[in-house]
């Protein structure tokens, strides 16, 4: 072979692929890489999660809003999508995701259970995802630098105006401050009835409950109702709004605080009053990620935006008030300062990753909060038992009253 004639790999020979997505960081950074799902821009705090399975559900978690998430794992749409998976309440509804970052090209979905590729499951949902990031150095990004402000932009036609993106990406005023519940609650009440799903027999139902939970929706998840149900309750959800006194007219043996996305300070302007009075009413309440953080605010703590957050399915916990250590899945990025609660609010639950608080119980009220999802089961039964805890909780209460 001459010197004239191309050689495999060389510049004469080599077309470079164009890119067709863009992640563009609010310091001035440009990632490129080649875009699927939505044809179109999403401003967000860019995480990263570490989960190795249930993208779906991470997709679908309301508590994701306002982020763009990052997945280690390469290996992300391998198993396609189905209608059964979908964590938002309404299965027609946005979960407030800005934008997906994977490593690998999405494959054609190899899974039984397969409805649906990722990449037109993505486009139905209005999400904008990237492809062929260097996903490990940018999760090193973040570890060094926390979580950055960004924009995703995906073109077909790889055309974009990087400095109006760089502009956007740095403008874009970030979670802290920011109430996104309004964006993900429901807008009115309704009652649940399904329990968790069994191989081969799909959901249940709840026929014969004993107790009933009125669930305030932050952005709730329905495998956390499904719990509920399967523990013996009767679910009523209401909108994140509802006042105390239409809570306490709906009778129940317990409250839940569920999970939700944005800065919790924020939605504690109209959340926390409501909670003071209803722990004040003495009414058996569970907190679960947001609404750990509520009962944090509504006793007097306070909330810190975390460095990098905690997003996964593989974070120890120690339940302070057993010794054990359990396997949980985190999604958060504000955290609840654990030197600002009063006497009475008990640590029960720490992170074993970083020492942040996980949970916390009222020495002179029935309530008790955990900033992890028990109903993601990592473990993957390892924390349904508060589930179990709520239940005695109010059977007690119950029976005393």
């Amino acid at each position: 072979m001459t010197q004239e004639q191309d050689a495999p790999g060389s510049a004469e020979g080599w077309t470079e692929p164009k890119p067709t997505a863009l992640l563009v960081l609010a310091d001035g950074t440009v990632l490129e890489g080649f875009g699927f799902g939505a044809a179109t821009e999403g401003v967000g705090e860019v995480c990263f999660n570490t989960a190795i399975t249930g993208y779906e559900e991470i997709l679908t978690d309301p508590s994701y809003a306002g982020q763009i998430i990052t997945f280690t794992f390469p290996h992300i749409g391998n198993v396609g999508t189905n209608e059964e998976d979908i964590e938002t309440v309404s299965a027609a509804a946005v979960s407030g995701v800005r934008g997906v970052v994977v490593r690998g090209s999405v494959t054609d979905p190899s899974n039984y259970r397969a409805t649906r590729h990722l990449d037109a499951w993505l486009k139905a949902r209005d999400i904008p995802a990237i492809s062929g990031i260097d996903t490990r150095a940018l999760t090193a990004l973040i570890r060094e630098g926390g979580m950055p402000n960004a924009v995703l932009a995906h073109n077909p036609a790889g055309v974009f105006d990087i400095e109006a993106l760089k502009a956007k990406a740095k403008e874009w005023p970030g979670l802290v401050g920011m109430d996104l519940v309004p964006g993900v609650t429901s807008v009115q009440r309704f009652n649940w009835d399904e329990t968790e799903w069994q191989w081969n027999g799909g959901y249940g139902h709840q026929g014969a409950p004993k107790y009933h939970v009125v669930a305030i929706d932050y952005g709730v998840k329905r495998n956390i109702l499904r719990l509920l149900a399967t523990a013996g309750c009767k679910v009523t959800v209401v909108p994140a709004t509802t006042s105390a006194a239409d809570v306490l007219a709906l009778q129940p043996d317990g409250v839940f605080l569920s999970n939700g996305p944005g800065d919790p300070a924020a939605t504690g302007e109209y959340a926390v009053p409501v909670i003071r009075e209803l722990i004040a009413k003495e009414i058996p309440t569970f907190g679960i990620c947001l609404g750990h953080q509520m009962i944090g605010l509504a006793v007097g703590g306070r909330t810190l935006k975390m460095h990098q957050g905690h997003h996964g399915a593989n974070h120890p916990v120690k339940d302070l008030t057993t010794g054990k250590v359990e396997i949980t899945s985190m999604n958060h990025g504000f955290a609840v300062d654990r030197d600002s609660l009063p006497a009475n609010a008990q640590e029960t639950h720490v992170s074993l990753f970083d020492g942040s608080n996980a949970g916390i119980a009222l020495a002179d009220k029935p309530v008790f909060s955990v900033q992890y999802h028990p109903e993601a089961s990592p473990g993957p039964r390892d924390s349904h038992y508060l589930f179990t805890r709520f239940v005695e909780l109010m059977a007690k209460h119950k029976t005393a009253a």
